[in-house]
C-alpha cells in the first residue's frame, strides 16, 4: 500500500467505513426486532432476554478500553478489519443457538467482543483524515447508525416472518465478512504525517492525564446517559410496541427503528455541518448544543411511557430521535477538542466502557420490570424512569459548557503546540 493516499481518500475511507458501522449497528438492532420470534421459539422470559442484551453491553464495556488503547499503539487498518471479520461471523453463529446458554455465547460475548474494537480505532482514523471538517465527518459515520438500524428494523422484522429469525443473523453476518475482504485491499492506515508525530503515552499515564480533564469527565457522563437509554430502546421498544397496540412484528420494529433512526440521521447531519461552522467564532457551541438537545429530550422519553395511541408514539419518537441526532453530531468531536490528540483512541475506548458498563443494566432492568408489573405497564414504566438519566446528562453537560470547556481547551491546544 502506498504511504500517501490521494487526497480523495479521505472521503472513500468515510464511505467504507460507514458500509462497516452500518452493519455494526444493524447486527446489535436485530436483535430487538427479533425479541418476539426468539422468545416464542426457545421459551425465554422477559428477564432472560433482557439479560441476553446486558452481558452484550458488559463485553463492551469490558474490551473497549483494550481496543481504545491498542488503537492508539498498533495499526487501526489492522483492528479494523479483524473486528469487522470476527463479529461478523458470531453474529452469523447466533442463528445456531438453541437456548439462552448458546444466545449468551454467540450473540452477548462473541459479538460484542468483536464489535468493541471497532469504534475506538475507526472515530480515531476519520479523525486523523479529516481535521477541518471533523464534527461533519464523524456526523455522516453517526449517520450510518441510524439507516443501518432503520433498515434493519424492516428488513429483520421481513426476514423472520419470512424465512425464521435465525435466518437474519446469517444474512447479516454474511454480508459482514464479504466487505471485511473489500477492507482488506481498500483500507489504509493512518496518513504518514500522523503516524510520525508525539511519542506514545502508555496506559496508567493517559489515564490519569484523562482523569484530570473535567470537560472529558463531564462529557462521559452525558454520554453515559445516552448509551443507557439507546440500550433499552433497541432492545425493548418494538416489543413495547407491538404488545401495547397490537401490531405485527414488522410493523413494530421497522416502524419504531424507522422514525426514531430517520429523525437522529436528519439531526446528526444538521448538527455537525452547524457545528463545524459555529464553533470557529464561538468555541463552546458544541457543548451548548448537547446540553440543549438532552433537556429537551427529557420529557420526550418520559412521553414514550405514557403515549395512549400511535400518533402520540409516533410523533415523540421522531422528536426524541431528532434530539439524539443533534446530541450525537458531536459526541466525539467534542471530547476530542479538549484531549490530546494521540489519545483520541484511548479516550474513545474509556469513554465506551464507562457507558456501556452502566448502560448494560437498562435492558435488564426492563425486562426485570416486565416479569413483575406485565410486559405493557412494566415497559411504560420503565420509559418513564429512563428519562431522569437524560436529565442528569444535560445538567452535567451544561456545567462543562459553564465553568470547564474554556480552560481545558486553552491547555490542550497549548499542549499541542
Amino acid at each position: 500500500m502506498p504511504n500517501e493516499p490521494s487526497r480523495f481518500y479521505r472521503w472513500e475511507l468515510l464511505l467504507l467505513l460507514f458500509c462497516a458501522y452500518f452493519l455494526h449497528q444493524a447486527d446489535r438492532a436485530i436483535f430487538g426486532v427479533l425479541l418476539p420470534s426468539i422468545k416464542s421459539e426457545l421459551g425465554l422470559s422477559d428477564t432472560q432476554l433482557g439479560l441476553t442484551a446486558s452481558v452484550l453491553f458488559l463485553v463492551l464495556a469490558v474490551m473497549v478500553p483494550v481496543a481504545g488503547f491498542l488503537g492508539d499503539y498498533w495499526s487501526k487498518k489492522k483492528i479494523i478489519i479483524s473486528s469487522l471479520i470476527f463479529w461478523s461471523i458470531a453474529t452469523m453463529f447466533t442463528g445456531f443457538a438453541r437456548g439462552l446458554g448458546g444466545l449468551i455465547l454467540f450473540r452477548s460475548v462473541a459479538t460484542g467482543g468483536g464489535e468493541s474494537f471497532y469504534g475506538p480505532a475507526s472515530t480515531a482514523l476519520i479523525a486523523a483524515y479529516h481535521e477541518k471538517t471533523r464534527a461533519i465527518a464523524l456526523s455522516i459515520h453517526q449517520a450510518s447508525l441510524y439507516i443501518g438500524i432503520m433498515c434493519s428494523g424492516f428488513l429483520a422484522g421481513y426476514v423472520a416472518e419470512s424465512f425464521g429469525w435465525r435466518f437474519a443473523f446469517y444474512l447479516f453476518g454474511g454480508f459482514g465478512v464479504l466487505l471485511g475482504f473489500v477492507f482488506i485491499f481498500r483500507l489504509h492506515d493512518v496518513p504518514k504525517t500522523e503516524s510520525v508525530q508525539k511519542e506514545k503515552i502508555p496506559p496508567l499515564q493517559a489515564v490519569l492525564i484523562l482523569i484530570r480533564i473535567p470537560t472529558a469527565l463531564l462529557l462521559t457522563v452525558g454520554f453515559t446517559a445516552i448509551v443507557f437509554v439507546n440500550n433499552a430502546y433497541l432492545t425493548w421498544m418494538p416489543t413495547y410496541i407491538k404488545v401495547k397496540f397490537t401490531l405485527t412484528q414488522t410493523e413494530a420494529g421497522g416502524y419504531s427503528m424507522f422514525y426514531h433512526h430517520l429523525a437522529a440521521l436528519i439531526g446528526v447531519l444538521a448538527g455537525g455541518l452547524l457545528a463545524d461552522a459555529m464553533v470557529l467564532r464561538f468555541p463552546r457551541f458544541r457543548l451548548l448544543l448537547q446540553s440543549t438537545t438532552m433537556l429537551l429530550g427529557v420529557p420526550l422519553i418520559f412521553m414514550m411511557g405514557i403515549a395512549d395511541s400511535l400518533a402520540v408514539m409516533w410523533t415523540t419518537i421522531f422528536l426524541f430521535g431528532s434530539m439524539r441526532g443533534l446530541y450525537e453530531s458531536n459526541t466525539h468531536a467534542a471530547i476530542f477538542d479538549v484531549v490530546p490528540s494521540q489519545l483520541r483512541s484511548t479516550v474513545v475506548g474509556l469513554m465506551i466502557m464507562t457507558a456501556f458498563l452502566f448502560g448494560s443494566f437498562s435492558p435488564l432492568l426492563l425486562g426485570w420490570l416486565g416479569d413483575i408489573y406485565g410486559t405493557e405497564n412494566g415497559l411504560a414504566f420503565g420509559f418513564q424512569v429512563l428519562s431522569f438519566a437524560w436529565f442528569l446528562g444535560g445538567c452535567c453537560i451544561l456545567v462543562s459548557f459553564l465553568f470547564t470547556f474554556n480552560k481545558d481547551l486553552l491547555k490542550n491546544k497549548t499542549k499541542q503546540q
